[in-house]
């Protein structure tokens, strides 16, 4: 399933947001035009190696947790994720504002780094990529817009259908998606679960933080309104 658009219109220029895809757009041309060795000491020196961590000391070893979240694998990787930032994250910067989004969507990518850190301790290879902090934006509007729908394009065999999904159901599909990932990611042999490759509690861990923060940070006026249709 692709999401294309939700049906809740942002009532003001997603500021924040905007920014926030451009960067990442940026960091990814920059990495794409160093050669590829120069490419590797790139990831390896500013994407998160959970072995480093653990082993290293010092104020350096935690820059990575926050500039990996900036960094992507391929062109792929990069616009499905800013893709899903678009269409959710305009939204949630509406309800909490600028200045509280930015902070919300950094210590989600901080959190999710954490959690990535705690289930692949002993890895060593760099993990680099923006969908821990993008999961906690969707912990966010699945809460504050879970009225909603999402305009989906599904393939099924050869032909392709373009249907509404609600937003609980789509992003609890998603969410139960990257748990039983996960879950199977713990329960593999030892080996094959450190050795890294998607950072599945990453997912989880943005996104049950975005679900469980998401009313504490909102504005009052946020917290009282009793679906995503008000007062639009």
């Amino acid at each position: 399933m692709i999401p294309l658009r939700d049906t809740i219109p942002a009532r003001r220029f997603p500021v924040v947001n905007t920014a926030v895809i451009v960067l990442n757009v940026l960091v990814f041309l920059f990495e794409t035009a160093l050669g590829p060795q120069q490419q590797d000491q790139f990831i390896w020196q500013w994407g998160l190696v959970p072995a480093q961590f653990w082993q290293g000391g010092g104020l350096f070893r935690w820059l990575p947790l926050f500039s990996s979240i900036f960094m992507h694998g391929g062109w792929w990787h990069l616009i499905s994720n800013m893709l899903a930032l678009y269409i959710f994250g305009d939204n949630v910067e509406d309800r909490l504002g600028h200045a509280r989004y930015l902070a919300f969507y950094l210590v989600s990518g901080l959190v999710a780094s954490f959690a990535h850190l705690v289930a692949y301790r002993v890895s060593s290879l760099p993990t680099v990529g923006a969908s821990g902090a993008i999961a906690g934006v969707l912990g966010a509007y699945l809460v504050l817009y879970p009225r909603a729908r999402v305009i989906t394009l599904v393939p099924i065999f050869y032909f392709i259908r373009i249907v509404e999904i609600p937003a609980l159901i789509y992003l609890g599909f998603w969410f139960v998606s990257q748990l039983f990932n996960g879950l199977f990611a713990l329960a593999a042999a030892g080996d094959v679960f450190q050795s890294g490759g998607v950072a599945w509690w990453a997912h989880i861990g943005g996104f049950v933080f975005g679900v469980a923060i998401i009313r504490l940070i909102c504005p009052r006026s946020c917290r009282t309104y009793a679906d995503e249709y008000r007062p639009w």
